[in-house]
């Protein structure tokens, strides 16, 4: 997949950005990383210009994550009243998911980009839980800008070695993401071993 991906954008510049890295937010298996990297490296080599293909990195991730939590907030609330019961969702569950994105969830929007995965759920879970569009739009906005300029940046000053260096940074997130996976397992365990004590 990542050779198709490097070959579209080196044949079709811009909009092949655009459309890959919309459809990769919301959930495609695109490389994202790579593709920003890859990005940023035509940028040093001048094979893009550097406004208008950092203005489409961020236009295609902000409609990206745009589009999931439409997504989410417009079919995903039918889809647990309906199919919830099935895998214990409940209304009293979805109520804490809210509160959860009312406390500190809305800075997983911001983050979670940086995390394999997380980037396309969290935008879902904020639509389901009805986070309010003006805080969506402030902190994922504020992530696609964050994560955007990263690994553009990246690409654009490893040059030549970008693809190394990508390959490793991926390697790195993966183990990063499952280290958090398996903190979180362990904590929603503990709670609930403390709450049967209890």
């Amino acid at each position: 997949m990542e050779h198709y991906v490097l070959d579209w954008i080196s044949h079709y510049g811009y909009p092949a950005i655009f459309c890959l890295l919309m459809l990769g937010i919301v959930g495609l298996p695109v490389p994202d990383e790579t593709l920003l990297t890859f990005t940023g490296y035509l940028i040093f080599s001048h094979h893009l210009k550097l406004a208008p293909a950092f203005g489409t990195v961020l236009a295609g991730t902000i409609c990206g994550i745009t589009l999931s939590y439409t997504l989410g907030r417009t079919f995903g609330l039918a889809l647990i009243h309906r199919f919830g019961k099935y895998i214990h969702l409940t209304e009293e569950r979805l109520a804490k998911a809210h509160q959860f994105f009312e406390r500190v969830g809305h800075w997983s929007l911001t983050f979670g980009y940086f995390v394999p995965g997380v980037r396309h759920l969290t935008a879902y879970a904020a639509g389901v839980s009805y986070v309010e569009p003006h805080i969506f739009a402030m902190f994922a906005y504020l992530g696609a800008l964050l994560w955007a300029a990263t690994f553009v940046s990246l690409g654009y000053f490893l040059g030549d070695r970008w693809q190394a260096a990508s390959a490793q940074i991926h390697h790195h997130l993966v183990i990063a993401s499952c280290a958090i996976a398996a903190l979180i397992a362990l904590y929603l365990v503990w709670r609930k071993l403390r709450a049967k004590r209890s």
